[in-house]
């Protein structure tokens, strides 16, 4: 049982898990997405989020603190009192429960998670700021159903009865990383041309292609490269959720964790720099594209040195449900901040086939008549 003080309102520690007990009734607060503010389901006391007024989420020095993570780990892991973390035996999620918050399954894979697995923290790097859920879960529901229904090339069946099942409010941990770059690159611009080749019946016009040298360096700053740092779920569609509303993040506080779920990181913060890396180098390359310019480039050597990193370890919010169309599961996200909804989802291999006939048929009569 979870320890508490007679005093009403007071946020308590039993060094285990944290609750906000309610000052009329004494059950525990809930953070109310439509009220941005602690909330309670039985008698409707409501709680203003509280904030220290000289905290802000700031950028961390990325060097700095991986030579402070070096030294932590030299020494003897201690127990953190602030949460408690859940493995879950099918998947290997890590999941944070924080206060009274449990879970019959887990919200990753579906399997049942029980609270015996509850292990405590070792020592972690502080979350900097948390984006509190913004929409609702009504609201979710709806753009679920209106991504369902733009999915051209699902099965008839699927569209017209809709998605089934439980949304879970999860706070995914995400590292954001800022970099000012300095890119030096050769290669050539290739500019096209075109000639008549061939006489009578075999004159033709063809493309050619004129090569120039091109050179150069630039500066390009990067703010904000987002990296989920959580392993076991699809990048795909969590990048897809993107761009995130970054500005309306606050100062990190459990209270807007009261009733979700919350998951730490599990993708070290080196590591999560270089995902990070990856996508800055493939932004950098289209940048180089651009400034070679012309109708084809080549690139013979690009070097991308990133300097000045600075890093953000934020929680950002994420309806997730899972569901089974035809005995398989499938999974969807929902960012909580816009509403943007991206996912698994069933194909109609007869819709496929049949809109791959249509074009081909379509391609050919085209051929045909400008070939008369």
């Amino acid at each position: 049982m979870l320890g508490r003080t007679d005093v009403m309102g007071q946020t308590v520690d039993d060094g285990k898990a944290r609750t906000f007990p309610c000052e009329g009734c004494g059950a525990d607060l809930k953070f109310s997405i439509g009220d941005q503010r602690l909330k309670c389901p039985f008698c409707g006391y409501e709680k203003e989020i509280e904030l220290d007024p000289e905290a802000k989420v700031a950028e961390q020095d990325y060097h700095a603190m991986l030579e402070r993570v070096k030294e932590l780990h030299k020494s003897e892991p201690e127990q953190l009192d602030e949460a408690n973390e859940v493995r879950c035996g099918s998947c290997g999620g890590t999941v944070v429960f924080t206060g009274t918050l449990t879970s019959t399954t887990c919200p990753y894979c579906g399997s049942p998670i029980q609270r015996e697995k509850v292990h405590s923290y070792t020592k972690r790097i502080p979350v900097d700021g948390v984006l509190p859920f913004l929409i609702e879960k009504k609201k979710a529901k709806q753009k679920l159903d209106e991504w369902v229904g733009s999915r051209w090339f699902a099965p008839n069946d699927f569209l017209k009865t809709g998605v089934e099942g439980r949304f879970n409010g999860v706070y995914l941990p995400y590292w954001t990383f800022d970099s000012l770059t300095f890119n030096a690159f050769s290669g050539q611009r290739g500019d096209n041309y075109t000639v008549t080749v061939g006489t009578g019946k075999n004159r033709r016009t063809v493309t050619r292609t004129r090569w120039t040298s091109a050179s150069g360096t630039f500066q390009r700053f990067f703010d904000d490269v987002l990296v989920i740092a959580s392993k076991g779920l699809p990048v795909k569609f969590l990048q897809e959720l993107e761009p995130w509303p970054l500005s309306k993040c606050m100062p990190f506080t459990q209270q807007v964790l009261a009733g979700y779920l919350a998951r730490t990181y599990d993708v070290p913060l080196d590591d999560g720099f270089e995902d990070a890396r990856e996508r800055i180098e493939a932004a950098v390359e289209q940048d180089v594209r651009r400034r070679i310019g012309g109708d084809k480039q080549r690139i013979h050597s690009l070097t991308c040195r990133c300097d000045a990193i600075t890093f953000k370890h934020l929680l950002l919010p994420v309806w997730m449900l899972a569901y089974r169309y035809k005995d398989k599961s499938y999974r969807v996200f929902v960012n909580a901040g816009t509403g943007e909804v991206q996912g698994e989802r069933p194909y109609s291999w007869v819709k496929i086939v049949s809109a791959v006939v249509a074009l081909t048929v379509v391609t050919l009569t085209l051929l045909a008549f400008f070939n008369r």
